[in-house]
C-alpha cells in the first residue's frame, strides 16, 4: 500500500507517466461529450490536465517538458505529410482565392491582438496565448512557447500562454459556429439556392478530369501510331481505346489512326479547347462500361521498388496491352503524363486486357498488406530534417531578435514539402492513413496532457484576478476576423456553403466543420476547409513567434 501511496505522491518518472497517463484518459472521454452537436473534442485533454493539475498532482517538469515537444513534433509532422500532396494544388483557381481568405482572416486577428498588446497593455506572453486560443490552434500554442524559452523567459511566463490558450478556447469552438449563424441570418441565405449554385460551379472547375471523346479530323493525324500521338499530346489528353467501325479496340501504341475514329481516354476541362483545335471534335463522355477483351481495374501501387519511376519509366502501355488513365494519389486525381511519377501509396486506373491486368496487378503490388508495414526510418529522417530548419534564426527589421520555425513550424514546413514530393532519394515518406493518424492523436494528447499539467496549479487563480478579461479579448480575436471578412464576401455574392468551410478552415476549427458540414449535404465545406487548412496552419506557427517577439 505504502509503494502505490508514493507513487501517487512522488516525483519520479514513474508518477509523472501515471499522471500523463490518467489525464489523456480522463481528457480524450471529456471530449467525447456532445452537446448540441458540439464537442470539446481533443482539448478535453488540456482541460483535463488543468484539473488534476489543480487538485495537487506531484510531476517531473523535466519529463513533461520533453514529452510535450516531442508530442509536438509528431503532432505537426503527421499534419505535414498529410496535407504536403495537395499543398501546392491548393493554390490553382479558385483555391488561390480561398487561401488569400483565409490569410485576409489570420492577418486581422493578428493585428487585433497586437493592438490589444499595444493600447490595451496586456502581457505578450498573455495576448499570445489567448490569440491561439481564439482560434483553437494548438501548434501555435507550441510555438510561442517554445519562442518564449528561447528568449529566456521565466517559466511563468510560458505557463501564462497555456492559460490565455485555455481561457480563450471555449468561446474559439464555438464563436466560429456562431459566425456562421450570423452571416446565415443577416443576409436571409436560403441553403437550396446555395446548394444549387455550389453545384452549378463544379461544372465549371477546371483542373477536375473528365472523360473525353475525341473524333480525329486533323488530317495530320491519320495513319500516325497511337505511340506519337501519346507524345504529342502528353499533358493534354490521356487515351485508353478506340472506337473504330462499331467496336472498341486497346489503344495499344502501334495501333494506327484511321478515319473515323474515336479515342476515349481523358483530359482536363481547360485542355478541351487546345484538343480541339489540334485534333478534331471533343465530347464529354459519361462512364461506360468496358466489355470484352478489356476491362478496367483501379491498382494500389506497394511495390517500393517502383515508387518514383516515371510512367515512362514504368513502361506499362510499351510491355502491356494496357494503358494508364488516371493516377490518384491524397485524394487528389492527376493526369499521367509521360514524366508523372508514381508513389507508393497511389491508385492507378488502367484500362488493358484482362490477362494483362493481372500481371500489371503483381507488378503493382496491390497489397494493403505491403502498405501496412511500419515506415519509420524516413519518419525521422523527416523530423532530423525539420529540427534542423526550424532552429535557423531569420532576421526581420523591427523585431528585436531572429525568428525561427522552432519546433513546430521546421518539422510541419519539411513535412508538408517531403509529402508533397513522396520522397528523397531512395526514402519514400508513404504513410497509411491510419498510421498517420495515430501518429497525429498520440502527438496532440501527449502534448496537450503536459500543457494541462505544467500550468493548471495557477489556473483558477488567475481565472478569479482578471482572466474574465481575457475571455472577452480572445472572443474579440475569435468572433470580428471571421465575421468582417465573411460579411464583405457575402456582399459580393460568395457561396455561403463554400464560406463556411473557408472560415472554419482559417480558425483551424474542427468542431466548426462539423456544424457545416451538417448545414447541407454537399461536399462544398470539407473541400474548401481542406484547400485553406495547410497554409492556415503554417501562418498560425509562424505569426504566433512574431507575436511573442514583437512583445517582448
Amino acid at each position: 500500500m505504502d509503494a502505490i501511496t508514493e507513487l501517487f505522491t512522488g516525483r519520479g518518472t514513474a508518477t509523472t507517466m501515471l499522471y500523463l497517463s490518467l489525464v489523456a484518459l480522463l481528457g480524450v472521454l471529456l471530449g467525447k461529450i456532445e452537446i448540441r452537436k458540439v464537442k470539446l473534442g481533443i482539448a478535453g485533454v488540456l482541460f483535463s490536465g488543468l484539473f488534476i493539475a489543480h487538485l495537487g498532482a506531484e510531476i517531473n517538469h523535466e519529463v513533461l517538458h520533453f514529452v510535450r515537444e516531442f508530442g509536438l513534433i509528431l503532432f505537426v509532422y503527421s499534419i505535414g505529410i498529410e496535407v504536403g500532396p495537395r499543398f501546392f494544388h491548393a493554390f490553382r483557381n479558385e483555391g488561390l482565392h480561398q487561401n488569400l481568405i483565409a490569410v485576409a482572416i489570420v492577418l486581422l486577428g493578428f493585428v487585433i491582438a497586437y493592438a490589444f498588446h499595444r493600447f490595451g497593455g496586456v502581457p505578450g506572453a498573455v495576448i499570445t496565448g489567448i490569440l491561439c486560443g481564439s482560434v483553437t490552434n494548438t501548434p501555435s500554442l507550441g510555438a510561442a512557447q517554445e519562442a518564449l524559452i528561447g528568449q529566456g523567459a521565466a517559466g511563468e511566463s510560458v505557463a501564462v500562454t497555456t492559460m490565455g490558450y485555455a481561457l480563450a478556447y471555449p468561446f474559439g469552438v464555438l464563436g466560429v459556429i456562431l459566425t456562421m449563424g450570423l452571416i446565415r441570418w443577416f443576409f436571409r441565405i436560403h441553403l437550396e439556392q446555395e446548394i444549387v449554385d455550389y453545384d452549378n460551379s463544379l461544372l465549371n472547375r477546371q483542373h477536375k478530369l473528365q472523360g473525353v471523346v475525341v473524333t480525329v479530323t486533323n488530317p495530320g493525324l491519320l495513319g500516325k501510331r497511337i505511340g506519337e500521338i501519346k507524345k504529342s499530346f502528353d499533358r493534354e489528353l490521356a487515351v485508353s481505346r478506340i472506337r473504330r467501325n462499331g467496336r472498341f479496340l486497346l489503344a495499344s501504341e502501334d495501333e494506327v489512326l484511321q478515319q473515323g475514329d474515336e479515342l476515349y481516354g481523358v483530359s482536363e476541362l481547360e485542355q478541351i479547347a487546345s484538343l480541339q483545335s489540334k485534333m478534331g471534335e471533343v465530347a464529354l463522355s459519361e462512364r461506360r462500361e468496358i466489355g470484352g477483351e478489356m476491362t478496367l481495374e483501379q491498382i494500389l501501387v506497394t511495390n517500393r521498388r517502383l515508387a518514383g519511376k516515371t510512367i515512362e519509366q514504368l513502361g506499362i502501355a510499351r510491355r502491356f496491352e494496357a494503358n494508364i488513365t488516371r493516377i490518384i494519389r491524397a485524394g487528389t486525381e492527376i493526369l499521367p503524363a509521360l514524366e508523372t511519377t508514381v508513389e507508393l501509396g497511389d491508385t492507378v486506373r488502367i484500362v488493358g486486357r484482362h490477362d494483362d491486368l493481372d500481371e500489371i496487378r503483381k507488378e503493382l503490388g496491390n497489397s494493403v498488406k505491403e502498405l501496412a508495414i511500419p515506415n519509420t526510418v524516413p519518419i525521422f529522417v523527416g523530423i532530423f530534417l525539420g529540427v534542423i530548419v526550424g532552429s535557423i534564426p531569420i532576421q526581420f527589421p523591427g523585431l528585436p531578435a531572429p525568428a525561427k520555425l522552432g519546433l513546430a513550424g521546421g518539422p510541419l514546413l519539411v513535412a508538408i514539402l517531403i509529402g508533397y514530393q513522396g520522397r528523397i532519394g531512395k526514402f519514400d515518406f508513404y504513410m497509411t492513413p491510419g498510421a498517420n493518424m495515430m501518429l497525429r492523436e498520440v502527438g496532440i494528447v501527449l502534448f496537450l496532457a503536459c500543457v494541462g499539467l505544467l500550468s493548471g496549479g495557477q489556473f483558477v487563480k488567475t481565472l478569479l484576478s482578471g482572466g474574465y478579461l481575457w475571455m472577452l479579448y480572445g472572443a474579440v480575436i475569435t468572433l470580428v476576423p471571421p465575421l468582417v471578412i465573411g460579411s464583405l464576401l457575402r456582399c459580393f455574392g460568395y457561396n455561403y456553403l463554400k464560406l463556411c468551410g473557408v472560415l472554419a478552415g482559417a480558425m483551424t476549427d474542427p468542431p466548426a466543420l462539423e456544424f457545416a458540414n451538417a448545414i447541407a449535404p454537399v461536399q462544398a465545406q470539407a473541400t474548401s476547409y481542406a484547400t485553406v487548412y495547410p497554409l492556415t496552419m503554417f501562418l498560425r506557427v509562424f505569426l504566433a513567434q512574431i507575436l511573442i517577439l514583437l512583445t517582448l
